[in-house]
């Protein structure tokens, strides 16, 4: 275990909305939502220190508060916004810029290319992590393109889901398991 923190900075509108229309064509049902707090253990399993899990949302007039006291629950620092524009991308945006000046590593968990100039200073840094957590195959290509960041898929590799989501995925033969498919 180190002194130095990882951050993880969630945009669950973002992963709500892949989700739904990418990989369900649907609305998710609870059931069928990442189990967060599996990504808080994943984190701090994948690089072994501290995790601080800021969950960015965007509200209006009323905090969602049992969504709210679930997220505090299991370990998350909920940050509920409201304002004009596309308040979660800019406070994301806004923490990541000041991130720049911690001694910290940066997991982002979002798909959403509007974060490439903020995690590729930060990924720029020597001796600083991050990565990118969502489903790889949404991942923009500008993420992607960031050198030295490192990529973790939200179902495969952080196992955030209770069961198969229907996503067509490039299998390395090594892993092809033919049961799956008759």
């Amino acid at each position: 275990m180190t002194d130095r923190t990882t951050y993880l900075l969630v945009d669950g509108e973002n992963i709500d909305a892949t989700l739904g229309v990418s990989v369900l064509g649907r609305r998710p049902q609870p059931e069928e939502r990442p189990r967060w707090g599996k990504l808080l253990t994943h984190a701090q399993d994948a690089w072994g220190n501290p995790v601080s899990g800021l969950f960015f949302l965007a509200v209006g007039d009323s905090l969602p508060v049992g969504f709210v006291q679930a997220l505090t629950a299991i370990g998350y620092r909920p940050v509920p916004l409201r304002g004009e524009g596309k308040v979660v991308d800019i406070a994301i945006q806004r923490t990541a810029e000041a991130l720049q000046d911690r001694a910290a590593d940066v997991m982002l968990v979002s798909h959403d290319a509007d974060f490439v100039p903020q995690m590729t200073a930060l990924a720029g840094t020597e001796g600083r992590r991050t990565a990118l957590v969502g489903f790889h195959e949404f991942f923009s290509g500008e993420l992607r393109g960031i050198p030295g960041i490192e990529m973790f898929d939200l179902e495969y590799d952080v196992e955030a889901f209770t069961s198969p989501l229907p996503r067509i995925r490039i299998i390395d033969i090594d892993e092809f398991d033919p049961y799956e498919f008759i």
